[in-house]
């Protein structure tokens, strides 16, 4: 039996055991996690920075940052999350238990990505565990000194049996992918995307794909460019441009596009020195492959900034293009590396037929000072995200669910998105055995009669919540009518308005009572 098979068998064997279901258990275990980010902080440094450059700040700022806040927000909020969840009812289920149960779905397989190795890999064993899953972790093997550090510290604080850790390369990866999971998580490009998602199908399993693609930023004429330059530079140059949401190219008219450059080039020298490949920083393409697909994707198209390179240390330097095309060869893949192509266009109506014409991005980026303009370009378009005059931020609110549409990705995660991508909500509906005379409506013979009660106790809507924190309300109102008016009956209207507060003042308020 081959090494991924066992490690898979034992997984879905401890998950039968029950324990990952506790909700004591699964707080023990995303603790265990918050600990090692804490204690362990300089051996994941030490290896990000092997990887790809990354200086122990940027480590601290882009990827562990966020994860405590996931963690954090996962444990504050478990009990709510694994709650049975009540729904809006009907006249004929008015008397019956009706809520929705989230419950584990097994075991999870987790395919991490090399650019922010922690950060896309943690996030989704946060909700992997949240939920209530076992989880098996695939971290990529081109992060290699990463993967080994993740091999060797999370079995020292999750239970192992549960969450273990699988290293290699692809030869790993297609053994794993032919055993049977109950969800596959996948972050990557789409060509392994596609093949995560053949593998699953022969199990009718679910998936994850966060994806990427090219992600356009458009540039309005008649915004503030020097803002927007720098929020652009930030976002591309992060990690040497190695980033799935990155702004990959620019669109904007001809009559700004050297104000563009100049402003990018000066941001450049702000961020990185004037020599960003002595900067600390400045991050490195992270294999000599990358490097070399990246450098190829520069010809045909005229350097406006940047574009000296180092083979020796794979290091491009922050780089802008110009006399770019749609045909252009930096235009025909993902660039995923410090090469920014302005390509030139008319106004928002071809910018908008542009974007369109491609597939759908992870992100859109739109800088205007136009509330206008910017509420067309999210009408008009679709993509996993939109942001207006920034970049990347969208990535650190729990609250917002990220993920791609189209060939960006599928499904969603982050905060509670990524508890309930990785549970199944299951329905639930508890009757008791009485009452009999109400479901005489659903039985033959089904006469006219019949079918206007039907119409009437099916599709009467009825928020069962809405009437008991009404009822709350009215028995709260009672025994306060009844202590102040024998006690301070002066301050009898001040209370009730107090009460209404507390409870709920959408639902009622004591003019109510008048």
């Amino acid at each position: 039996m081959p090494v991924e098979q066992q490690v898979v068998a034992r997984a879905r064997k401890a998950f039968l055991t029950g324990r990952s279901k506790a909700l004591s258990y699964r707080l023990s275990q995303l603790k265990g996690l918050r600990r090692l980010i804490t204690e362990k902080q300089r051996d994941i440094a030490d290896a990000l920075r092997k990887d790809l450059h990354k200086s122990e700040n940027a480590t601290q700022l882009y990827e562990m940052i966020g994860l405590e806040g996931e963690i954090d927000l996962a444990v504050s909020h478990l009990s709510e999350w694994a709650a049975p969840r009540p729904v809006e009812q009907s006249l004929l289920t008015v008397a019956d238990e009706v809520y929705i149960q989230p419950e584990p779905l097994g075991v999870v397989l987790i395919i991490g990505a090399w650019n922010y190795p922690w950060a896309v890999t943690v996030q989704p064993l946060i909700g992997a565990i949240a939920a209530g899953n076992a989880a098996v972790i695939k971290p990529s093997e081109v992060s290699s000194h990463t993967s080994k550090v993740m091999e060797e510290l999370l079995p020292l604080y999750l239970d192992k049996e549960l969450f273990p850790v699988v290293t290699g390369g692809v030869v790993q990866t297609q053994e794993l992918l032919k055993q049977r999971f109950d969800h596959i998580f996948y972050t990557g490009n789409s060509t392994v995307g596609k093949v995560v998602m053949e593998a699953a199908a022969r199990h009718l399993t679910p998936v994850t794909l966060e994806l990427g693609g090219k992600s356009p930023c458009y540039i309005d004429k008649d915004c503030d460019l020097s803002v927007a330059c720098r929020r652009i530079t930030w976002g591309k140059y992060v990690n040497c441009g190695q980033t799935c949401i990155a702004p990959d190219y620019i669109l904007c008219e001809p009559s700004i596009q050297d104000k563009v450059v100049k402003e990018i080039r000066k941001c450049i020298k702000e961020f990185y020195t004037d020599d960003p490949k002595t900067c600390p920083d400045y991050s490195r393409i992270v294999s000599l492959r990358h490097f070399r697909r990246i450098v190829a994707l520069m010809e045909g198209s005229s350097v406006a900034i940047g574009g000296e390179t180092d083979e020796a240390q794979c290091y491009i330097a922050p780089t802008v293009l110009t006399e770019v095309t749609s045909e252009s060869k930096v235009m025909q893949e993902e660039i995923f590396g410090p090469l920014l192509p302005i390509i030139p266009i008319s106004g928002t109506d071809e910018a908008i037929e542009f974007i369109n014409k491609r597939e759908k991005p992870l992100a859109l980026y739109v800088f205007s000072s136009s509330d206008k303009m910017i509420k067309r370009m999210i009408a008009d378009t679709s993509s996993g995200a939109l942001l207006a005059n920034d970049c990347l931020v969208h990535y650190t609110l729990s609250d917002l669910p990220f993920g791609g549409v189209g060939s960006s990705g599928m499904g969603h995660y982050h905060g509670r998105y990524t508890f309930d991508q990785l549970s199944h909500l299951r329905s639930c509906l508890i009757k008791k055995l009485r009452m009999e005379r109400v479901n005489q409506v659903r039985y033959p013979p089904h006469t006219a009669q019949k079918l206007r009660w039907a119409r009437l106790f099916l599709l009467k809507r009825v928020d069962v919540g809405q009437w008991r924190r009404a009822a709350q309300a009215v028995a709260l109102v009672t025994l306060a009518a009844y202590v102040v008016q024998v006690r301070r009956p002066e301050r009898f209207t001040s209370i009730l308005y107090w009460l209404g507060s507390l409870v709920n003042s959408d639902l009622w308020s004591p003019c109510d009572l008048r």
